[in-house]
């Protein structure tokens, strides 16, 4: 029951170490098995089926309806499961698709108020909403525009600066 044990702590520690040296292993073949074992040889992967073999051994043998030869047997099928379901859930994280990262080419035709007065001839600041953030940008106006004004973005030289006009009700 001892080695069971061990084994399967050392399955956790494995886990642990997971989190910081993930992709490890598929480096140190450096590429002889490209595609072949394609995130089997990941220490999550590793570890699960290493804990789930240890602990799985030790509730077979610890119940008593099974000797050392069979808690080996159903340790493994224990373990081949967790390492199949780790490999499952792994990969489907890593085909997780985010949105892209919003531009500043975004800004354009959307409305805003303006925080601090811009003058015809300067720089004013518009509080502005870029993928429901708000963003607070300097602004450039052909009229004066006074705070607390919506405005439009016409158009968005940087990433900080728009060009802006009031909008017209």
């Amino acid at each position: 029951m001892a080695w069971f044990l061990g084994l399967g702590i050392t399955g956790v520690v494995l886990l642990a170490l997971s989190l910081i040296f993930d992709g490890l292993l598929e480096g140190v073949f450096d590429g002889a098995l490209d595609g072949l074992l394609e995130g089997w040889l990941s220490l999550p992967v590793i570890a699960g089926f290493t804990a789930m073999t240890g602990f799985g051994g030790a509730i077979a043998l610890g119940t008593g309806w099974t000797g050392t030869a069979g808690a080996v047997g159903v340790g493994a099928l224990a373990g081949v499961a967790a390492g199949w379901l780790t490999y499952r859930f792994s990969r489907a994280l890593m085909r997780d698709q985010t949105d892209g990262t919003p531009t500043h080419d975004q800004l354009v035709g959307t409305s805003g108020r303006v925080v601090t007065a811009i003058p015809a001839d300067g720089f004013g600041e518009v509080m502005l909403r870029l993928a429901g953030q708000p963003l607070k940008c300097s602004a450039r106006s052909a009229l004066p525009v006074a705070r607390g004004t919506e405005v439009w973005v016409e158009s968005a030289p940087t990433s900080t600066s728009v060009v802006v006009r009031p909008v017209e009700r």
